[in-house]
């Protein structure tokens, strides 16, 4: 038997998922920086009061519609590693590569708020932090197996470099080298390059055959932080 603690529930987990979905059709249409609070509860048939129990401001909906998509984002690495589990580091790293790709093709509009451009006035809170690091932590996890096994080349940085590249290891990769630190934070900085000039239309007339290319590219990518292909 539901109890009427549990219907409200429901029915409050029903509501909160219709403001979200009515907020991320906006986005489609307007873009994130014209999201408005009034608006969605005017296509939903609500007064705007009563969506103020569910999101007490715009920017409370934004980072719930960013949160939600970092985490889409997030599940579909993590589920493209864990199908390629059996393959070579290298070949993994691709495969996660290609999700991102592939959910950033699904989902162009959630894909530009949480890498596009900033919205005007929002600053997000810590709360984004964790889904937003979904991606990153797959493949620092793929990264570090490989040097564990010494199956991992390194490059060596510059000098003037190094005290930099021991920062971003020591806060950002724990237990990795130095180098390779440098190496991963250059690699995540143009995978996602890759994917937002695709998906905002900078390869038009200079790359036809784009997921070839894009495998291509994923693959250097896991050259340039010493995974080795099999």
């Amino acid at each position: 038997m539901t109890t009427p603690q549990g219907a409200r529930a429901r029915a409050r987990m029903e509501v909160t998922a219709a403001i979200k979905d009515e907020a991320r059709r906006q986005l489609a249409a307007e873009g994130a920086a014209k999201l408005s609070l009034r608006a969605v509860a005017r296509e939903l048939g609500m007064v705007s009061s009563a969506l103020y129990r569910y999101f007490p401001s715009r920017d409370d909906l934004l980072t719930a519609l960013i949160i939600d998509a970092y985490d889409s984002l997030g599940e579909a690495a993590e589920t493209a590693h864990a199908a390629a589990v059996d393959a070579a580091p290298a070949q993994r790293w691709v495969a996660v590569c290609e999700a991102v790709r592939g959910w950033a093709l699904a989902h162009p509009h959630e894909y530009a708020l949480i890498y596009g451009s900033p919205v005007p006035g929002y600053s997000a809170p810590d709360t984004t932090i964790p889904p937003a690091a979904r991606v990153a932590l797959v493949l620092i996890g793929i990264v570090r197996e490989a040097f564990d096994r010494r199956g991992l080349a390194r490059t060596p940085v510059p000098a003037e470099l190094a005290p930099e590249a021991r920062r971003m290891a020591a806060e950002l990769m724990p237990g990795l080298p130095s180098e390779v630190a440098v190496a991963m934070t250059a690699a995540w900085a143009q995978l996602f390059g890759l994917v937002g000039f695709e998906l905002f239309g900078q390869f038009k007339g200079v790359v036809e055959d784009r997921e070839r290319f894009f495998r291509h590219a994923a693959a250097q990518l896991a050259h340039g932080v010493g995974l080795v292909f099999p």
